[in-house]
């Protein structure tokens, strides 16, 4: 009998234990607030190299105290500031979502498309009416702040804050609203897309001039400068000079056109988001709001200047500053353990061709439209007169499909005139077919990433693969967009609400940000996602 009123008692704890208010009290409540933070080009490796000059409370906090996934990679091939912000949010591919790059050619109109251009959208404030001709229209699915906004019966704010208006646009999802900077005017901007007229809140901040008095700084080093020892020599023949200077040394003037390029546009962009977080009411109502913030200017900068460079050392080391400022004001206007916030990057970069020169590292430029004047002059050798290039973007090469169906050409065809003599220049490493997907002897891993870049509306018909190092561009300064990892490995942080203290270094990539924003949230994942939950970073 003893033994029978025993199990019966076990069962009964059992029941008490897996009752649903049990499990309500062990679930951990959603924040009140999400923050996006995407900067813009920035290499997995800053936060490491720059670490030991870094404060405890910006890039360090996050670190110590959050997650960080040091193996995070894009899983596309075009790694450049429009798909990036998009995919972050998407947890999509070009393939799906339609951005395949800043620009590309539609095909349907046979037009020249820039990635947030919207001929239906007007200008909503003060500046150039060209800038507010912007919506989130040319992106095919939802972000996880539209579904945040569905899942919330639009209870929830989503608010997108950027320097450049693809930055916020895209972030911003469908369903929310987007700022962008508008440097004609020194003021924040919106689109008829979002509202009539800008709010009083933001119509006040643009009326204190407060991008026009940063201009009255100068942009000098952070620290002395002989203390920046994990960057080369400031006075390279290489880098970009900005505001006109006669070289790309500090200290370095700023005006409204260059404001961007330097650590004061980080600044501006943030007192603006600070300023939408308080005047919205950000994290205060019934539902988690969103604010997504990008950080436009060390893309600009690093364009510029080079990952070597002691300007981009420096933007780095003040925009762990702004991060440190960011957090004090989230733990004073939402409290800690209320709110979450995600780091990651649209891209990284490449080196500057002329520093890996100087240091024997096999590197080139292809200069102006060499490669695609070849092209066409061998089409018209073999095939005859004709417009057979429509146009170039991206690498990537749309072909005049009606005019190889009149002269009844196959794409194999171009494929066997260009083949041959492309991947024998110099810098060429391979020309793929896009469309057919033939990816010849490709490694596996890069066909994944060719895989998730076609999309038949906005894509190229072939694809110029170059070789690592190499890029079509300029003698001063870099760039981004290949498939190379210089290119696709960039930091994810997450930190604060439903996440776990600690690390991992097993891949990661973009697409897997908003599936484990929307396991943290309890929301519906975006409509066009394929990626997977980070199960390490979710408590």
């Amino acid at each position: 009998m003893n033994k029978f009123l025993l199990i019966l008692l076990i069962a009964a704890t059992s029941c008490v234990a897996q009752s649903p208010k049990n499990k309500m009290a062990k679930t951990a409540a959603k924040p009140k607030l999400v923050v996006g933070i995407v900067v813009d080009q920035m290499r997995y490796e800053y936060l490491s190299r720059f670490e030991s000059k870094y404060s405890e409370g910006g890039f360090k906090r996050m670190m110590n105290q959050g997650f960080n996934c040091k193996n995070n990679q894009y899983h596309y091939a075009s790694t450049v500031t429009g798909p990036g912000h998009a995919h972050v949010y998407t947890g999509s591919s070009p393939a799906i979502t339609g951005i395949v790059g800043n620009d590309w050619y539609e095909k349907v109109i046979n037009k020249r498309m820039y990635v947030a251009y919207d001929s239906t959208a007007t200008l909503v404030g003060e500046g150039n009416d060209r800038a507010g001709m912007m919506s989130p229209n040319n992106m095919k699915v939802t972000t996880m702040t539209d579904q945040l906004r569905i899942h919330t019966q639009f209870g929830s704010k989503v608010i997108g804050v950027a320097i450049k208006d693809r930055g916020a646009i895209l972030p911003a999802g469908h369903t929310g609203t987007a700022y962008w900077f508008d440097a004609s005017s020194g003021n924040w901007i919106t689109s008829n897309h979002y509202m009539e007229q800008l709010p009083a809140w933001a119509q006040a901040f643009n009326d204190k001039d407060v991008a026009q008095q940063y201009t009255n700084l100068t942009w000098e080093p952070l620290m002395p400068i002989e203390n920046y020892t994990e960057s080369e020599e400031d006075d390279q023949p290489y880098e970009n000079s900005i505001s006109g200077e006669p070289k790309a040394v500090f200290p370095h003037k700023i005006e409204l056109g260059s404001l961007a390029s330097t650590p004061w546009g980080n600044t501006l962009t943030l007192d603006f988001a600070l300023e939408a977080m308080k005047n919205e009411g950000l994290g205060k109502g019934s539902y988690t709001d969103f604010l997504a913030i990008s950080f436009s200017s060390p893309d600009y900068a690093g364009h510029a200047f080079g990952p070597q460079s002691k300007e981009v050392e420096d933007i780095y080391l003040r925009l762990d500053l702004e991060m440190e400022r960011l957090l004090k004001e989230l733990d004073k206007q939402v409290g800690e353990g209320n709110y979450t916030v995600f780091l990651t990057a649209d891209h990284a970069v490449a080196e500057i061709p002329a520093f890996l020169k100087k240091h024997d590292v096999p590197t080139g430029l292809f200069i102006g439209n060499e490669v695609e004047k070849e092209v066409e002059a061998l089409l018209v050798k073999k095939f005859g007169e004709g417009n057979w290039l429509l146009s170039s973007q991206n690498y990537q090469l749309y072909m005049n499909m009606p005019l190889l169906a009149e002269k009844d050409v196959e794409l194999e065809d171009i494929y066997e005139v260009l083949h041959p003599v492309l991947t024998m220049k110099p810098g060429i490493y391979q020309l793929v077919n896009l469309r057919d997907g033939e990816f010849g002897s490709i490694p596996t891993y890069y066909q994944g990433l060719l895989e998730n870049l076609y999309n038949p509306k906005r894509s190229g018909e072939f694809i110029i693969l170059v070789e690592p190092a190499w890029f079509h561009g300029y003698t001063k300064g870099t760039t981004h967009g290949s498939m190379w990892a210089y290119d696709t490995h960039v930091p994810l942080l997450f930190y604060g609400a439903g996440v776990n203290q600690g690390a991992t270094a097993r891949p990661t990539q973009i697409a897997d940000i908003a599936s484990t924003i929307s396991q943290i949230l309890g929301i519906q994942e975006p409509n066009g996602n394929l990626g997977q939950p980070i199960l390490e970073v979710l408590k």
